[in-house]
């Protein structure tokens, strides 16, 4: 066994294991939602509503407003980088698998308030 003064490598492990699993959680707990049942609408001056469903699934129906940027193109991260880091953004789908890889996905490339609305168009449109 390797130590390091009174510190052998099973406790830094143990220490590095703590600290990865503390930030995940705090990584989580920024990851904001609400039920898509409940969007009441968007201003456009300070949020942006986002549907990254394929244009296919975005011509058959969306929300006012909504800009279509596909999760599933290669071109997704090109598409967003364009939009402005400050505002809001709220990002759905049809059901909401999708939203919350890209809700992760626009986390990482600097976004700092992204909300998924849970449930996707699909719920959205039978509410209607």
């Amino acid at each position: 066994m390797v130590t390091f003064g009174n510190v052998n490598t099973i406790t830094m492990k143990n220490l590095l294991f703590f600290v990865l699993l503390i930030s995940a959680q705090f990584t989580h707990a920024q990851m904001e939602s609400q039920p898509i049942t409940e969007f009441a609408g968007f201003d456009s001056s300070t949020e942006i509503l986002i549907d990254v469903r394929t244009p296919e699934e975005f011509a058959e129906g969306s929300i006012d407003g909504a800009l279509n940027i596909n999760w599933l193109s290669d071109e997704f991260n090109n598409q967003v980088a364009v939009l402005d880091k400050d505002k809001k953004l709220y990002v759905y789908c049809k059901k909401g698998g999708r939203s919350l890889k890209s809700q992760a996905k626009l986390k990482e490339l600097g976004f700092t308030h992204v909300i998924d609305l849970e449930g996707g168009y699909d719920a959205y449109f039978s509410k209607k």
